[in-house]
């Protein structure tokens, strides 16, 4: 079993994929606020959970748990389940696949070493002491 905090180009990819779903959540965030029409309650609310989703991808906390809810954040607006902006990065169903392909990715590979995560819940030296000669 490997570890979640892969460091090295491994782990400047996962914070470059990190860093290319949380701008991708910040802009359909804004996309939100900066619509034609008065946004209605539910549309403040999807903006709010993107760009928090995004602000957490970003830092690189709760990785797994955001990246999921990315996931389904970006399926939902890909099927229609939740009123979108007329102007959106998730607009087309092709980039929304995008995006959600992307989040899945996160959700499987984990925060890296460049992540709060990995500062939280990383490697540690785990120390065994001998064990005691048994007695006869």
């Amino acid at each position: 079993m490997f570890s979640t905090f892969l460091d090295g180009w491994t782990g400047a990819g996962i914070l470059l994929l990190r860093a290319s779903a949380a701008c991708g959540l910040f802009v359909q965030s804004l996309a939100y606020f900066a619509g034609d029409r008065e946004p209605g309650p539910l549309s403040l609310v999807l903006a709010v959970i993107a760009a928090v989703l995004g602000a957490l991808l970003l830092i690189g906390c709760l990785t797994r748990f955001a990246a999921f809810m990315a996931a389904l954040l970006c399926s939902a607006s890909m099927f229609v389940w939740f009123p979108g902006p007329r102007v959106g990065i998730f607009e087309s169903p092709m980039t929304a696949a995008f995006a959600t392909v992307t989040a899945i990715a996160l959700t499987c590979l984990g925060a890296g070493a460049f992540s709060i995560d990995a500062r939280l819940y990383g490697r540690r030296e785990v120390i065994i002491p001998k064990s005691p000669p048994y007695p006869k």
